[in-house]
Parts: C-alpha cells; sequence; structure tokens
C-alpha cells in the first residue's frame, strides 16, 4: 500500500499540470520520501493511469505549438523533463506532420519587426533573430525568412 503522505503530494503536483514520470519522481525526492516509497506511489498512478509519458508528451508538444514555440525548443524542453528518448522523438514526429515551420517563423518574424519599427533596421533584424532562437526555431530557417522579410521591406 503506498504511503499516503507520498500519494497526497504526488497528487498535488498533478493537480496544477500533468508531469512526466521522472519530473515526478524528482519532485518527489527533493521532498525526501523515501525512494521505495515514491516506486510505489508511481507504480500506483501509472496502474491507475494517472502518469503516462506518452500522454504527457503529446499534451506538452501542442501545448507548446500552440504559444508557438520551435520544435528544437519543445525537444529540449521534454529533455529536461526526462522523457524517455523514443518517446519524445515519436511525438516531435508526429508533430511535424501537420507543422509548417517557415509560416509560424514568419508571423512571428513581421510581428516583432512591427513591434519595433522605429529600431534601426539592422538592430531590429538582429533582435529578431535571437527572439526566434530562444523560441526554437532552426538558425537556417530564421535567416532565410529574415532575408525575405527584409528584401519585401526593401
Amino acid at each position: 500500500m503506498p504511503n499516503e503522505r507520498v500519494k497526497e503530494y504526488a497528487f498535488l503536483l498533478l493537480k496544477y499540470r500533468l508531469r512526466s514520470e521522472a519530473e515526478l519522481y524528482r519532485r518527489l525526492k527533493q521532498k525526501k520520501f523515501l525512494d521505495e516509497e515514491i516506486k510505489e506511489v508511481l507504480l500506483f498512478l501509472k496502474e491507475k493511469k494517472f502518469i503516462d509519458d506518452k500522454v504527457f508528451v503529446k499534451a506538452w508538444i501542442n501545448s507548446r505549438l500552440g504559444r508557438s514555440f520551435g520544435l528544437k525548443r519543445i525537444s529540449q524542453e521534454l529533455k529536461i523533463k526526462g522523457v524517455p528518448r523514443d518517446l519524445l522523438e515519436e511525438g516531435i514526429e508526429q508533430a511535424k506532420k501537420g507543422y509548417c515551420e517557415s509560416r509560424i517563423i514568419e508571423e512571428l518574424a513581421r510581428d516583432r519587426l512591427a513591434r519595433i519599427k522605429d529600431v534601426e533596421l539592422a538592430k531590429a533584424r538582429n533582435r529578431t533573430y535571437a527572439y526566434l532562437l530562444r523560441r526554437g526555431f532552426s538558425p537556417e530557417m530564421v535567416i532565410d525568412t529574415l532575408n525575405k522579410i527584409c528584401k519585401q521591406m526593401h
């Protein structure tokens, strides 16, 4: 029978958002719960379908794509969350199917450049480039898109 204190804390964490199994393990470990108790609770939660890394990956990717993050950043975040590599790769492959990176980069770049239109073009371009890289888009795609937009602006 899993320890009730450990189970309660796990449910408290899950109440706020879905979590990966590894992430939940780390959080319970930080609370100084015993390894054996943590493993029992994680097993219980998996059996009852309260945690499922496959579901977590899909939800995380959808959430981050909805906020216009790049697949590279999403992938890094999932690694940090301790998601198994095979599930991560499978999730990213699924996400690529309905995903047009160049269109998203272009929308974000145009929006960003419009907001900083008072700044000299070269500086605005550099800021936009850095912004898009932080959001997890590939440098090549960002450069190509910015070149295209800047040509249209002249």
